[in-house]
């Protein structure tokens, strides 16, 4: 944006465009040209970069595993967090409820809350994903649940060992309720927390591969879990994978697509989830059928993506049906993974952990930086025009235009949202530059402001409840149930103020 002392000259004004509002001159209106920012992590909710967490990782994490001193494929040392909008913690039940009613976060002092409290204390919100099912891991759920007397079983793959419960047990299903409420009592605070997989059961919590008690159980489990989760979080996000075998108990493969999969994931949608994949870049798992929910979904509702491949470990990444990853080439599943969160419009994207993160930032950090300047949201007026004067009493127009420089949409029709952010107008104290007086276009739609598609708005208001003097006008993105202070942050260049302001013209009201 030209800074305060160049603003571009006065424009003159089609009469037809002011005529609702004949008290402003031509003359005195200016137009201002905001430069957009496409290199800052801004940290807004539901759009970057997500940091994961090893679940039996302490607060010193940090520099013990090297995230404070990340060298990068262009030579410089970063620290990740510095990337990230986020992170985001997998673990188990167990971890979070050792036993009955003893919950981690009312002991500050255990590891798991160190984590998570060195999270906040960088300035981010954390992410949760809550493990039951222990196969090719430990035992997630907590002993005192079948202690009470819920069934289960051993992992088929390493008999006896890594006992999980049946999701359609009643002991399991009352224990886990009493469990969830308790969570959401804590966690339910989108300052502190970004998103949370609220349907985690099954294998890897990935919500497939499940075992029941009875098969014919499938969507009693699934109801009965979305059901319990949208009781519980009405302010953060939550989300629910896409994937065909959502609540399948087909043990191995992928599986032909159950005729009641699509079924499912509206019904998730229509109580208010977003969505999320775990096997983003793995060819042979995210298929068409992915693909196509991906699009019915796109703008609707935000995707956050997992890649799949663990290119560092076990898995033979090589092997992908796409043909396009080479032994010993991570940047090419990293690459692979970008291609296909393009296709999909993620909002999100993951560094997860060891090789993971290391080839992101090592091999692939152009991407990382890509990422920031075309993925999720990026919002920005890039024209608007104000009066340079006013009368108190006197009813103004501003007009403005809009522009998403991601292609990922900014998703305030979600329900635990419900449209609280909106366009604000703001005067600001000339010398402070705190606002004095904020107005909020009520009218303004976040969520439909696409790439390549700017958005344009006039907005009417009445010049009240301010003394004359000399003010600056700004904008803003504000959050609508604070108060309409800064909710979002804008990605302007210059002239943004430290509470989050675009400072726009110098104005006279008289």
């Amino acid at each position: 944006m030209k800074p305060l002392s160049t603003f571009c000259k006065s424009i003159i004004v089609s009469s037809a465009l002011w005529a609702a509002v004949p008290a402003v001159a031509a003359s005195e209106m200016t137009t201002v040209t905001i430069e957009p920012d496409t290199v800052s992590t801004f940290r807004n909710p539901l759009t970057g970069w997500v940091m994961y967490l090893g679940r039996t990782w302490d607060a010193d994490f940090w520099t013990a595993n090297g995230y404070d001193s990340m060298v990068t494929s262009t030579g410089d040392t970063v620290r990740v967090s510095d990337y990230a909008s986020c992170a985001y913690i997998r673990t188990s039940w167990a971890s979070f409820e050792p036993e009955e009613g003893k919950y981690a976060w009312n002991d500050p002092d255990s590891r798991l809350m160190r984590l998570i409290r060195s999270v906040w204390d960088r300035g981010m919100r954390i992410a949760f994903r809550v493990v039951i099912d222990g196969r090719d891991q430990a035992q997630n759920t907590p002993q005192y649940v079948f202690d009470a007397g819920a069934e289960g079983y051993y992992d088929p793959k390493n008999p006896g060992k890594n006992y999980s419960p049946y999701p359609d047990d009643p002991v399991f299903q009352e224990k886990y309720t009493k469990f969830f409420h308790a969570m959401a009592r804590e966690f339910d605070d989108p300052d502190k927390v970004e998103f949370i997989d609220a349907y985690s059961l099954g294998k890897w919590g990935e919500s497939h591969s499940m075992i029941y008690k009875d098969n014919a159980n499938k969507e009693p489990v699934f109801e009965w879990v979305v059901s319990l989760a949208t009781s519980c979080f009405k302010r953060v996000p939550m989300l629910v994978h896409y994937h065909r075998m959502l609540g399948d108990p087909t043990y191995d493969g992928w599986g032909a697509v159950p005729e009641n999969a699509a079924r499912l994931i509206s019904k998730a949608v229509d109580l208010g989830f977003s969505l999320r994949h775990d096997a983003f870049g793995m060819t042979g798992y995210y298929q068409e059928w992915e693909k196509e929910q991906a699009k019915k979904w796109n703008f609707t509702r935000p995707i956050i993506m997992e890649g799949g491949w663990i290119t560092g470990a076990h898995h033979r990444y090589w092997i992908d049906p796409s043909g396009e990853y080479r032994q010993g080439h991570a940047i090419d599943v990293r690459e692979g993974e970008y291609r296909a969160s393009r296709e999909a419009h993620v909002n999100m994207m993951d560094f997860r952990i060891n090789d993971e993160t290391r080839s992101w930032f090592q091999e692939a950090f152009p991407l990382v930086k890509k990422f920031i300047a075309e993925g999720g949201y990026r919002l920005y007026p890039d024209m608007i025009s104000i009066p340079l004067s006013a009368s108190r009493g006197q009813k103004v127009s501003i007009t403005h235009r809009w522009n998403n420089l991601g292609w990922g949409y900014c998703p305030t029709n979600i329900p635990q949202w419900n449209q609280r952010y909106k366009v604000g107008f703001a005067l600001l104290d000339s010398s402070t530059l705190e606002p004095v007086k904020v107005w909020a276009d009520k009218n303004t739609r976040l969520d439909l402001w696409l790439k390549g598609s700017p958005t344009e708005y006039t907005t009417y208001i009445t010049i009240d409840g301010v003394p004359a003097g000399k003010y600056v006008w700004a904008v803003g993105l504000v959050d609508v149930t604070r108060g309409n202070e800064i909710g979002l942050k804008i990605a302007a260049r210059n002239n943004v103020t430290t509470l989050g302001w675009v400072k726009l013209s110098d104005v006279i009201l008289k």
